[in-house]
């Protein structure tokens, strides 16, 4: 029995090594890329604030050209309804009004 705890740890010690092997290669990749900022303007900051809580702003300028106000409205409220994003009704208004303006490529 203590033979197979000291195997289940020397396992997890083995698994610890090698993900710290490349925790800093990946440490230097990410360093060097430059985040995506979002355009100001009227609730750019409430706009980041909300949506970097649950993923990458990356997401916003990748989906514009597929976007439309409808679209951008449909999306903050799955977000809200089904991923329960913390965002008021007030706060929802303001960021579909800011992603409209700003990435709604669609015509």
């Amino acid at each position: 029995m203590k033979s197979a705890g000291l195997s289940a740890v020397l396992l997890a010690a083995l698994a610890l090594a090698a993900l710290a092997g490349r925790a800093p290669a990946e440490t230097a990749q990410s360093s060097s890329e430059e985040p995506v900022q979002l355009k100001t303007g009227p609730g750019s900051d409430l706009t980041t604030g909300r949506c970097i809580l649950c993923h990458s702003l990356e997401y916003i300028p990748a989906n514009a050209p597929a976007m439309d106000r409808a679209a951008w409205q449909k999306t903050v409220q799955k977000m809200r309804e089904k991923f329960a994003a913390p965002i008021s009704d007030a706060e929802a208004k303001e960021i579909v009004d800011y992603l409209s303006a700003n990435y709604a490529e669609k015509s």
